[in-house]
């Protein structure tokens, strides 16, 4: 599988230390440890880290051929705090470098030679317009890739307009629980929550065949082929969340394209997410095998073909 990303890439501040994240780093490292091949389009600044981003970037195997370099504005940085069952909290400096990504149709003809199968995006960066505009075009001049929304909504760096035109290029839509209410009650006020009527009503909307909502250690729900099933999560020892569902997204496309059974590819995806939630920093190590350690074999038996 091959993949573009877009998006942001920035320092995740923990008090006195710092682990490079951002929701499509972190997703690009996580699928590209699975073996598919990811490309990040995205911009560091000008500055010590942003070149310690690109070597810690290769470090996780990433190519750097799409991280541009903004001179005059600053790698992007988070001051994260975490609450006593490791649940992240993020004060996001903005404008940062990654809001200044540059394209012209040279650019443009290189990403589409790398001829993706996915572009994942977020909302934290599309609410420049620049950005957002790329993405458009990217998306357009790419035809046959599928769009994989990964919401992560983030207090003041999102609004409804913005998230429903995301929507309607996303084959693949992926968010919390959380963030599922919070839509819900913004298209239809104070109407008592139903994950199904949301999912049911997002989808006729704007045209996702699958929309994955995680639900912490409870697992996830899933909603395809006009239907939500729910799946059970795999408990671990949370030292913080950072990353977690970032991983959880890759798992969970990786198994997609490859075209597992829906109870394989949401118990895969919980227990990586669940792996990633059990150590520090938003890209620990980790191997597939672990992961599959997380899977109780009677579940592994229900996987199917």
């Amino acid at each position: 599988m091959r993949i573009v990303s877009i998006g942001e890439v920035l320092w995740d501040v923990f008090g006195a230390q710092e682990f490079l994240g951002g929701a499509p780093l972190n997703f690009s490292a996580a699928a590209q440890r699975l073996g598919n091949s990811v490309a990040l389009f995205t911009a560091v600044g000008d500055d010590a880290h942003g070149e310690r981003a690109r070597r810690a970037m290769q470090l996780l195997g990433l190519t750097t051929e799409f991280v541009e370099t903004c001179a005059g504005s600053p790698t992007g940085t988070a001051i994260v705090t975490t609450d006593a069952d490791g649940n992240a909290t993020y004060v996001i400096q903005r404008p940062a470098a990654f809001d200044h990504l540059a394209s012209d149709g040279a650019l443009l003809a290189r990403v589409n030679a790398f001829h993706p199968d996915w572009i994942y995006f977020g909302t934290l960066a599309q609410t420049c317009d620049n950005t957002a505009r790329i993405l458009f075009e990217l998306v357009r001049t790419a035809p046959g890739a599928r769009g994989f929304y990964d919401m992560n909504l983030r207090t003041s760096h999102w609004s409804l307009p913005l998230v429903q035109r995301l929507s309607s290029i996303a084959t693949v839509l992926k968010l919390n629980l959380a963030e599922a209410e919070l839509l819900f009650h913004s298209v239809f006020g104070s109407r008592p929550f139903s994950l199904e009527e949301f999912c049911r009503h997002w989808s006729a909307a704007y045209g996702a065949k699958t929309i994955c909502i995680t639900l912490g250690g409870e697992g996830c729900a899933v909603f395809s082929e006009d239907r939500l099933q729910t799946f059970a999560g795999v408990p671990v020892q949370v030292v913080d969340t950072v990353g977690a569902g970032d991983a959880f997204a890759a798992a969970f496309l990786h198994g997609l394209h490859l075209g597992w059974p829906m109870r394989r590819i949401a118990s895969f995806a919980n227990a990586l997410g669940a792996l990633v939630a059990s150590r520090s920093g938003a890209t620990p190590p980790w191997t597939v095998e672990e992961c599959l350690e997380l899977i109780p074999p009677a579940v592994r038996r229900e996987w199917g073909d």
